[in-house]
C-alpha cells in the first residue's frame, strides 16, 4: 500500500511526559540512583558567626539523615559527604573579615572540604541599556524557581544530588518552631505518588495532571531574569566553584566510597556460600524490619537491611553508574542480579536486570550487545509479581529508546504494546502512538499498523480527556485509509473526527468529517446512517446559530440529478373533456421523442414562413417550451407574464433511511427590466416585494423513502417582465424519527426568463 500521507517527524509532547516522569520517580529502597550522595552547606558571610551556623546545619543534617522519623530525602551512604561554602556578597560584605572566616574553615573542615564563593560583582543600579546573559534560564526547573523566589535574601542549605536540588531556608534553623515545621516537611517525599490501590500499584500519570498548575508557574517565571547582579567574571567564580567541588570534593569521596565497597566485594568473593550466609545474619541481626503487606508481596518475603553485602554491592555499581564507568557497573549489576534471585527477592531482582541492560547498551565501543531479554525480565516481574506499574513503565521507556537508536523498530514496538492496560489511558495512549511511529519508521513501513495503532491511541486519548491529541491521531490514521475503499474504517474515522472537532468548537472541520459519511455510498446498517445523519443535522444547527447572517449552506442530501432536471414554460395539460388544448406536443407526463420534436420544429417553420410571405427570418428560433438534456440550452428561453414556470428536480436519497424535506420551493433571483422598444430593455427601479414580482410555489412536505428516487415540480409566476435567475432549491432538512430539521440550499441549474 502507498502512502503519501504526513506524520509527525517528532513528538515533542512525549518527550516532555518521559522527561516529567522519570524527573518525579521517586527514590526507593531497592535502588540507590536517587539517593543523595553530599550536602553542600551555605552560609552567607554577613552571618555574625558563620562558623557557629555552619556547625548548626551540620548537625541538623545529620539529625535528618539518622533519624528514623523522615522518610525523605533518602541519603547513599551513612558518611555523607559535607562541603561547606561560604557565600560574599561584594557590594555589601567586608572582604577582609570573609577572607579570615574561609581561613578558619580550611583549618576546620580542610582544603577540599570548603570553598569561599564571591558574587554580586555588579551593582543594582546599572543601566537599562546593558546586557546581561541569564546563565540558567535554561538549567532551573519550575520547582526550584519556586523556591529560590520564597528564600530570597536568607541564608540556605543545598541538598545536591546529580539532577535535583532542594533549598532549605537557613533563617528558619534559629527558631525551634521553624526547626519543627523544617522537619516535617521532609518526612514525606514532595513529588511522591500516592498508591491507587492496595496492590501497591500507582500510575506516573497522575503526577502530571496534578503537576498542571506548576506548569502555569512555570510560565509565569520563565521571562524573570536570574542572575541580573553578576558579571562575567562572577559567572567564571560560579564555574570555578562547581569544578573545584566536583574534583576536589564529589569524585574523591565518590572514589573512595567504591574503593571501599571493592574492598568488600573482593574479600566476599573467597567466602563460601555456607559462610556468606553467616556473614548475612550478622549483618541483618535476627530482626528484619518491618514494612507494608505490599513491600513484602513484591519481594517475595525477603526485604533487606541497609548493611547487607547485596546492597553494598549493589551500591557501588549505581556509583559506577553515576560516574560513568559502565564496565564496572554492569559487572556489580550482574553480579547482583545473580544473589538477588538466588534469595527471591524479585523487586531487587529487576532493579539490577535493568541497569544491568542499560550499562550492557552504554559502554563505549559495545563489547555486548544489549540484552534485551534483561529488560523484558524486569518488565514482566515489575509487572506481574511486583504489581508496580511505575518501574515497569520506566523500564519500557528506556529500553524502547534504546531498541530505537538500534533500529530495532519492531521490538521497540511490541515492547511498548505490552505495557497498555486499562488502569491508565494517557499512559497507554502515549505507548500505542510510539508504537505506531515505530511502524511508520521501519526500513519497509507498516503502514497499516501505523495506522491502526494511532486510532487505538487515539481512542485512548479521549478517554483520558486529551481531545486535541485525539483528533490529531485519528486525522493522521486518515491519510491511510483515506480512498482505499475501506468505507466502514473511513466512516467510524470521520464520526470520530466529526466529533472531537465539535468538542473542540472547530465546527467547519466537524461538518466537514460528517459530511464525507453522507456522501460516500455507505454500508452501514440503517440504524447507523440515522445515527450520522443526526449527529450531522445537530453540528449543523449549531453552526448556523452561531453565524445567522451567513448564507444558507450546501447541504449534501439528498443527490440531485442535474441532467435530470427539466423546466416546462405554460400551464400544465388539461385533458378535461371541453377545455381547449394547447397546440404543442410538449409535456413533463411524456418521455423526450426526437422525432416529434423535429417534425413539430418543421411545422413551425412552416407557419413562419407562410406569415412572412414564404420567406423564414434569419434570426428564427424555434419556440421552446421545455428544456432539458437533449434541448439546445445554449440561449436564454422566454417566459410569459402570469404564465407557471415549472422546474421538475429529480432527488435521489441514497441513505436506507427516509429524508423529510418541509417548505421546499425554488430559490431565485429576479431582476425587473422593460423591454418595450422605447425602453430599450432598461432597468426599472420599481419599489416591490418579492412577492409582487415573482410567485412560488411551495411544498410543505416531500418525503423521500431510503434509496428512493423521486421528481418535485416545483413552480414560479413570474408578475412582471425582467431577467430571472433560478439559483437552486431551499428546504428544511430532517428525518422522521427525530425533530431535527435545518435549513439548506441545494446548487442546481440556473437560468434566466
Amino acid at each position: 500500500m502507498e502512502y503519501g500521507g504526513n506524520h509527525w517527524a517528532t513528538t515533542p509532547w512525549f518527550e516532555a511526559y518521559r522527561e516529567s516522569f522519570l524527573q518525579s520517580m521517586p527514590a526507593s529502597d531497592h535502588e540507590f540512583l536517587n539517593h543523595y550522595v553530599a550536602c553542600m552547606l551555605v552560609v552567607s558571610s554577613s552571618e555574625p558567626e558563620p562558623v557557629e551556623q555552619f556547625l548548626k546545619l551540620s548537625q541538623e543534617q545529620h539529625r535528618i539523615q539518622h533519624s528514623n522519623e523522615y522518610s525523605y530525602p533518602k541519603w547513599f551512604i551513612p558518611n555523607t559527604l559535607k562541603y561547606y561554602v561560604l557565600l560574599h556578597d561584594v557590594n555589601v560584605g567586608e572582604e577582609q573579615r570573609a577572607d579570615s572566616i574561609y581561613e578558619e574553615m580550611k583549618q576546620r573542615y580542610g582544603t577540599q572540604g570548603c570553598y569561599l564563593l564571591k558574587i554580586n560583582s555588579r551593582g543594582s543600579n546599572r543601566g537599562a541599556d546593558e546586557q546581561i546573559p541569564d546563565p540558567w534560564s535554561q538549567y532551573l526547573q519550575k520547582s526550584n524557581i519556586q523556591v529560590q523566589e520564597s528564600c530570597e535574601d536568607g541564608p540556605y542549605t543545598v541538598i545536591s544530588n546529580k539532577n535535583t536540588d532542594h533549598f532549605i531556608p537557613l533563617d528558619e534553623l534559629g527558631n525551634d518552631s521553624k526547626v519543627d515545621v523544617l522537619s516535617n516537611n521532609f518526612k514525606t517525599h514532595p513529588l511522591q505518588l500516592d498508591h491507587t490501590s492496595d496492590s501497591g500499584c500507582f500510575d506516573g500519570t497522575d503526577y502530571l495532571k496534578s503537576n498542571a498548575s506548576l506548569h502555569e508557574s512555570k510560565k509565569s517565571n520563565t521571562g524573570t531574569p536570574h542572575g541580573m547582579c553578576l558579571t562575567l567574571t562572577d559567572h567564571d567564580r560560579i564555574r570555578q566553584f562547581i569544578q573545584e567541588f566536583t574534583f576536589r570534593g564529589l569524585l574523591p569521596h565518590i572514589e573512595k566510597t567504591i574503593r571501599q565497597l571493592n574492598d568488600q566485594l573482593i574479600s566476599r568473593k573467597g567466602l563460601s556460600r555456607s559462610l556468606f550466609s553467616a556473614t548475612k545474619k550478622w549483618f541483618s541481626g535476627s530482626k528484619v524490619p518491618e514494612k507494608s503487606i505490599n513491600e513484602l508481596k513484591s519481594t517475595s518475603g525477603l526485604l533487606y537491611p541497609l548493611e547487607a553485602p547485596e546492597l553494598q554491592i549493589r551500591k557501588m555499581a549505581d556509583l559506577c553508574f553515576l560516574v560513568q564507568h559502565y564496565e564496572l557497573a554492569y559487572s556489580c549489576y550482574h553480579t547482583a542480579k545473580k544473589d538477588f534471585l538466588n534469595d527471591q527477592a524479585m523487586l531487587y531482582a529487576a532493579g539490577a536486570l535493568e541497569m544491568a541492560a542499560v550499562s550492557a547498551f552504554l559502554q563505549p565501543g559495545a563489547p555486548r550487545p544489549y540484552p534485551a531479554h534483561y529488560m523484558d525480565t524486569a518488565i514482566q516481574t515489575y509487572r506481574d509479581i511486583c504489581k508496580n506499574m511505575l518501574l515497569a513503565e520506566r523500564c519500557v521507556l528506556l529500553s524502547a529508546e534504546i531498541l530505537k537508536s538500534q533500529s530495532k523498530y519492531s521490538e521497540a514496538a511490541a515492547l511498548l504494546i505490552r505495557l497498555t492496560t486499562e488502569d491508565s489511558d494517557l499512559r497507554s495512549a502515549l505507548l500505542l502512538e510510539q508504537a505506531a511511529h515505530c511502524f511508520i519508521n521501519m526500513k519497509s513501513p507498516m503502514v497499516r499498523k501505523f495506522a491502526f495503532h494511532m486510532i487505538l491511541a487515539g481512542h485512548r486519548y479521549s478517554k483520558a480527556g486529551q481531545k486535541k491529541h485525539a483528533l490529531r491521531c485519528y486525522c493522521q490514521a486518515m491519510q491511510v485509509y483515506k480512498g482505499k475503499g475501506w468505507s466502514l474504517a473511513e466512516d467510524h474515522i470521520n464520526f470520530t473526527i466529526g466529533r472531537q472537532s465539535f468538542t473542540l468548537r472547530q465546527l467547519e472541520n466537524a461538518v466537514s468529517a460528517f459530511r464525507h459519511i453522507l456522501i460516500n455510498d455507505s454500508k452501514q446498517t440503517a440504524a447507523q446512517q440515522g445515527a450520522f445523519l443526526r449527529e450531522y443535522l445537530y453540528v449543523y444547527r449549531n453552526v448556523s446559530q452561531l453565524s445567522p447572517d451567513e448564507p444558507l449552506p450546501q447541504l449534501p442530501l439528498p443527490y440531485i440529478n442535474s441532467s435530470a432536471t427539466r423546466v416546462f414554460f405554460g400551464h400544465d395539460r388539461r385533458p378535461a373533456e371541453g377545455e381547449k388544448q394547447a397546440a404543442t406536443h410538449v409535456s413533463l407526463d411524456q418521455e423526450y421523442d426526437s422525432e416529434y420534436s423535429q417534425q413539430w420544429k418543421e411545422l413551425e417553420e412552416q407557419v413562419v414562413a407562410v406569415a412572412n410571405k414564404s420567406i423564414v427570418p434569419s434570426n428564427f428560433q424555434p419556440t421552446q417550451y421545455c428544456l432539458n438534456k437533449y434541448s439546445d440550452n445554449s440561449r436564454f428561453p422566454l417566459g410569459v407574464v402570469e404564465e407557471p414556470i415549472t422546474v421538475e428536480v429529480a432527488f435521489r436519497n441514497p441513505l436506507k433511511v427516509p429524508l423529510l424535506l418541509t417548505d421546499l420551493s425554488l430559490l431565485w433571483k429576479f431582476q425587473p427590466k422593460d423591454f418595450s422598444s422605447n425602453n430599450n430593455g432598461e432597468t426599472k427601479e420599481l419599489i416591490k416585494s418579492g412577492k409582487d414580482m415573482i410567485g412560488a410555489e411551495v411544498i410543505s412536505e416531500f418525503l423521500i423513502n431510503s434509496e428512493e428516487t423521486k421528481m418535485a415540480r416545483l413552480k414560479l409566476f413570474p408578475h412582471q417582465t425582467g431577467e430571472l435567475h433560478i439559483l437552486g432549491v431551499v428546504y428544511n432538512l430532517g428525518t422522521i424519527q427525530g425533530t431535527t430539521v435545518l435549513d439548506g440550499i441545494d446548487s442546481s441549474v440556473g437560468l434566466q426568463t
